[in-house]
């Protein structure tokens, strides 16, 4: 992560996260990285939002950085927990005003009638905060994916990639190389 912020790769922090349902229909999706840790991977949402739902359901997860100039990936397969309210309150703060009063406004994927809807509701909630803090919705926060496994692939020449398999092993990590 390090060596694609210094690269000024652009969004160097989109993942894309893959979940899925009960219903065991994969869907993906980018997001941010908000946070890493030893203990995870952080991202934030609506905790109504499809991602959300399915990760309620089926609480693992899959996370992929592609870092194209840098002809690296990594891939990255766990569980997924919510972060504590502290965690989430403490980065929703973090925010810029107009995304606090985007989290309120937005009904992260339900159908609305119209790009008005949207609209009227930011406005409606940013009269509502005027002047004062934006408090967390009740219905936002984050997701930590534990790591299981991490995959780091590097292009080589010929088709002949470096790929490295790290699986969480007895409180340690195994390594090994695997072919491309």
């Amino acid at each position: 992560m390090r060596e694609a912020e210094s690269a000024h790769i652009h969004l160097a922090d989109a993942m894309t996260l893959a979940t899925a349902g009960a219903d065991g229909q994969p869907t993906a999706r980018h997001v941010l990285l908000r946070g890493l840790d030893p203990r995870g991977f952080v991202f934030f949402t609506n905790y109504g939002s499809r991602k959300a739902r399915q990760l309620e359901e089926n609480p693992r997860a899959a996370l992929v950085f592609l870092w194209r100039e840098l002809e690296r990936q990594v891939c990255v397969t766990g569980s997924v927990e919510r972060t504590t309210p502290e965690e989430s309150s403490a980065y929703f703060r973090s925010r810029p005003r107009e995304a606090q009063i985007g989290a309120w406004a937005s009904r992260q994927s339900e159908v609305i009638a119209s790009r008005q809807e949207l609209e009227s509701a930011y406005q409606e909630f940013d009269g509502r905060y005027a002047g004062g803090e934006v408090p967390r919705p009740p219905f936002w926060g984050g997701f930590r994916l534990l790591p299981d496994t991490v995959e780091f692939w590097q292009g080589r020449l010929h088709r002949l990639h470096d790929r490295f398999l790290y699986t969480r092993d007895r409180g340690g990590w195994r390594t090994e190389r695997l072919s491309p």
